[in-house]
This record gives C-alpha cells, sequence and structure tokens, in this order.
C-alpha cells in the first residue's frame, strides 16, 4: 500500500524545444503544484527504467517525442509491464501510445476522422485533392510530416506512412480530458499559427464528438487530448488522439481553470498512485 503521501516518479525533459512551446514551464509550475501532495522526483525519459522502482506510480509528462528515445522507452515499458508498475498514463492506450494505426482502423469503422490510408491501391477512397499529407506510423510532434503534390503520393504509399487529403478547415481545436472527465477546450484561430490558442467554448455537440473518442480508447486513468480541426461542412473531424504525453497548453488559460484542472489532475494522481480501481 502507497504511503501516506504516495511517491511519485514525475518522466519529463526539461531541456526539450518544441516549436512555439516551453514544454518545461509546464512541468516546472506542475510539480510546484503536485509536491504540496506527493513526495516528487523528476527524471529524464532515458533513466525512467533504471529509477521507477520504489515509487508508487510513475507519471509520463513532456518527454518529447519517443522517435528521440525509442531504445530506452521500449525497455521502460517491458519493465513497467513485467512488475506491474502503475504507470500515468496507464501503457494500455489505443491511440498515439501505439502508433498512428488508429487512424486507419478508425476511419474504416466509420468514426469521423479525416481520411487515410497506408497503401497505393486505398488510394481512390480518399478525397481528390492537390496536396496529401505524408506522416510516419510512428511519428510524434510532426516529425517526419510531409505535404506533398497529389502526382507524388503513389510511390510513397508503401505501408509504412499515413495518407491524408490536406483537408480544408476553419480551424484546429483542443479538447482536455483527466481520466473521462472533459477538462477545457481551445483553439487556434489562424491555421497558420498552430500554437496561438485561446479558450473555446465546448458545445454539446462538440463534446459528444471528444467523448467517442475518449470512451474508444477506455483508458480509465490519465490525462487525454482530442485534437480536431472544423471542415468546411461545419463538422469536426479527428486529427490524433493524443495519450502519451499530451503538451497541455496550461499557459493559455484563465488563472481559474488552470487552477481547476491541477485539482482534477491531482485527484486523479491520488486516486491511481494509491490502486483506487475505476468505477466499471
Amino acid at each position: 500500500m502507497p504511503a501516506a503521501r504516495p511517491r511519485l516518479l514525475y518522466v519529463t525533459d526539461l531541456a526539450y524545444r518544441a516549436r512555439g512551446r516551453r514544454y518545461c514551464d509546464e512541468d516546472i509550475h506542475l510539480t510546484s503544484r503536485l509536491r504540496a501532495h506527493f513526495d516528487l522526483a523528476l527524471c529524464h525519459p532515458v533513466d525512467a527504467a533504471a529509477l521507477m522502482d520504489g515509487f508508487d506510480a510513475v507519471v509520463v509528462r513532456n518527454s518529447g517525442p519517443v522517435l528521440g528515445y525509442r531504445k530506452e522507452y521500449d525497455a521502460f515499458r517491458a519493465r513497467a509491464l513485467a512488475a506491474g508498475t502503475r504507470v500515468y498514463n496507464p501503457l494500455t492506450g489505443k491511440a498515439d501510445m501505439a502508433g498512428k494505426q488508429y487512424l486507419l482502423d478508425l476511419d474504416a469503422a466509420g468514426f469521423p476522422v479525416i481520411p487515410t490510408v497506408d497503401r497505393a491501391e486505398d488510394l481512390d477512397r480518399l478525397p481528390a485533392a492537390e496536396r496529401y499529407v505524408v506522416k510516419p506510423k510512428h511519428g510524434a510532434d510532426s516529425l517526419g510530416l510531409r505535404v506533398v503534390p497529389g502526382g507524388e503520393v503513389a510511390g510513397l504509399a508503401t505501408g509504412d506512412v499515413l495518407i491524408q487529403p490536406c483537408v480544408d478547415f476553419a480551424y484546429e481545436v483542443s479538447f482536455y480530458f483527466v481520466d473521462d472527465d472533459f477538462q477545457y477546450a481551445l483553439y487556434a484561430p489562424d491555421p497558420e499559427r498552430r500554437w496561438e490558442l485561446r479558450p473555446y467554448r465546448a458545445t454539446a455537440a462538440d463534446l459528444e464528438f471528444a467523448r467517442r473518442f475518449i470512451d474508444w480508447n477506455d483508458l480509465g486513468y490519465g490525462i487525454q487530448r482530442v485534437d480536431a480541426c472544423r471542415a468546411a461542412d461545419g463538422g469536426l473531424l479527428l486529427v490524433e488522439l493524443e495519450d502519451v504525453n499530451p503538451y497541455l497548453s496550461l499557459d493559455a488559460l484563465p488563472e481559474e481553470a488552470r487552477d481547476a484542472f491541477v485539482t482534477a489532475f491531482t485527484a486523479s494522481l491520488n486516486r491511481f498512485a494509491r490502486g483506487v480501481l475505476v468505477p466499471a
């Protein structure tokens, strides 16, 4: 059983540089708040496997794209699963945690996703477009993403990348959840400035859209970000379901909303570290 104050190993790369964001600021803020409730230690993701014994839970936060330390991450996963270590987010995620295959699966199942294929013989299933987005199945943070003319796309459909039409959209919007509970939404009014975010008032229809993916992933505990775009017909299409280490853009929130998120996150971590089962 956990001690009176659960012990957390908080995994983050404070030196990671992302375009338009300072990930370290977010984790400095979060850990400063969490220390009031937990005994807390920080470590770099490549050190997590060696250090995680003796903690009640391991919290994976802004640890950067897994592509940068694939071998160490795979070793961490294997050791955590073998030892039954509590990892937050749980390692059962079916979305970005497992690569981008889920976009193909969700599209095939009829979910509102940007049309996606990975084989040349399936290109006729995509809407005709002048340009296409090509991205690695195990990419992250736009690493390896390319936009190519329609005449070049067939030669790139080798099975190890995803191909999508360049969708004409009004804006991108993200919905943030702790466990199964919606916390806030942010959007980028200018499509050319993805990380210049503002608070967004989500409608009932918006939340119904986002919850379909949260329910599908069935994670129980953890932070998830549902990224979507507002298509030309007014509907939302899934861009990405981030269930590994979603950046939260807390600096774009008013103080009250930021505090509410930290409160929800803290309560979730407390339950998780103490082994409280999620109701069925």
